[in-house]
């Protein structure tokens, strides 16, 4: 299939711009023009996801491309200056964010209901899993359109926490779902575990690191953020 290997050449842009994106020092140039790289990369691997899985009959990961596909671009738009199309955008992608969710609960019902617990593969718990998760951000899109945009830290949490899950998203995809790939000696599924799930570790010590403590207001002081403010 011709979209294959473009789509695994994004994964593994994106995947090693993703990591690099978040260890680098948060608004210097490094973060910016790896998180770049990311979003672009994120963006090519989502929909040829999408695509190749709806020629597969694959609902699970048609699901899986859709989410990440909204999540990186909410993500990266977060931090962009707000328009006059800024509103039409963010009720767009809450639209895609619940039919992503309502979308993921009928795919795990109907996995427990087969009784077999998956669908092509993936546990029900997954797909549960995904609906919680999109649906939580789609709340968050609710309280951005009310607002009129999210400025401070929390404009940059939920520009983090987006990116971190959408690294996940590729990197759980590889590192646990095509593990047979990988080299036999190296299959070792707690090693394999730890590059897939450290996203999720990462979404949570950002969330912490930026909402419980002074460091945004430091870096606000001394660093870009102060100069990319979004207004309402």
């Amino acid at each position: 299939m011709t979209l294959l290997p473009i789509h695994i050449i994004a994964g593994s842009i994106a995947i090693v711009a993703g990591f690099i994106s978040v260890f680098a020092v948060k608004g210097l140039k490094l973060h910016r023009k790896s998180g770049m790289i990311f979003v672009y990369s994120m963006v090519v691997l989502s929909l040829t996801g999408a695509v190749i899985a709806t020629l597969k009959h694959q609902t699970p990961n048609i699901i899986g491309g859709t989410l990440a596909f909204y999540m990186v671009t909410t993500a990266f738009l977060t931090v962009r200056p707000r328009n006059q199309r800024s509103h039409w955008i963010d009720a767009g992608a809450f639209i895609v964010a619940v039919s992503v969710g309502a979308a993921a609960i009928k795919i795990g019902i109907d996995a427990v209901n087969g009784g077999t617990g998956k669908t092509n593969g993936v546990p029900a718990g997954m797909m549960f899993f995904f609906a919680a998760v999109v649906l939580l951000a789609a709340l968050g899109d609710v309280r951005m359109m009310m607002a009129g945009g999210l400025q401070g830290a929390h404009r940059i949490a939920r520009h983090l926490w987006r990116m971190c899950f959408s690294l996940f998203i590729a990197s759980g995809s590889f590192f646990l779902g095509q593990a047979k790939v990988i080299p036999k000696p190296i299959r070792i599924l707690p090693l394999l575990a730890i590059p897939a799930l450290l996203p999720l570790v990462l979404l949570l010590y950002w969330l912490a690191r930026v909402l419980f403590t002074r460091w945004y207001q430091h870096r606000a002081l001394i660093g870009p953020f102060s100069r990319t403010a979004v207004t309402k």
